[in-house]
């Protein structure tokens, strides 16, 4: 087989590294408006999306919204949105960025108790399909175009 790497590279995709978690958990670097965070990579996630506290720290401008989230730990929370934010994975970035915005304590909670590091959002699958992902689980990174 081809080496993976440069063949993706040829054809204009961004290798970004992740870590795996104690949890099993995803784990990726990344700026939102040039802030840095640390966000699970969720295949399951249809929306990305960062804890209230995110509206400060990434300087986001948030907006109310009629939709209600549900995930694992919960169902029926109150949203926010967030659009127009600029995404850096690497050498990947998304400049028309958008966010959902939930009370993530239940995701960092169960993080805490298996004493892992809590984490300032999640990257979901219009991330994913945006950049046409391909996950290279075997040498921990994400190719994005």
């Amino acid at each position: 087989m081809e080496n993976l790497h440069l063949t993706l590279k040829e054809k204009g995709y961004k290798r970004i590294k992740f870590k795996i978690s104690k949890t099993q958990h995803l784990l990726i670097k990344g700026k939102i408006n040039g802030i840095e965070g640390t966000f699970i990579l969720d295949t399951g996630a249809s929306n990305s999306c960062v804890d209230f506290e995110g509206i400060e720290r990434f300087e986001l401008s948030a907006d109310d919204s009629d939709t209600k989230a549900a995930g694992a730990g919960g169902i029926g929370m109150t949203t926010q949105t967030s659009v127009k934010n600029t995404l850096r994975l690497g050498h990947w970035k998304d400049k028309s960025f958008g966010l959902v915005i939930f009370d993530m304590s239940h995701v960092n909670e169960a993080l805490r108790q298996y004493k892992a590091k809590p984490v300032h959002g999640i990257l979901g699958a219009d991330i994913l399909m945006k950049g046409k992902a391909i996950i290279d689980y075997y040498n921990h990174c994400v190719y994005l175009k």
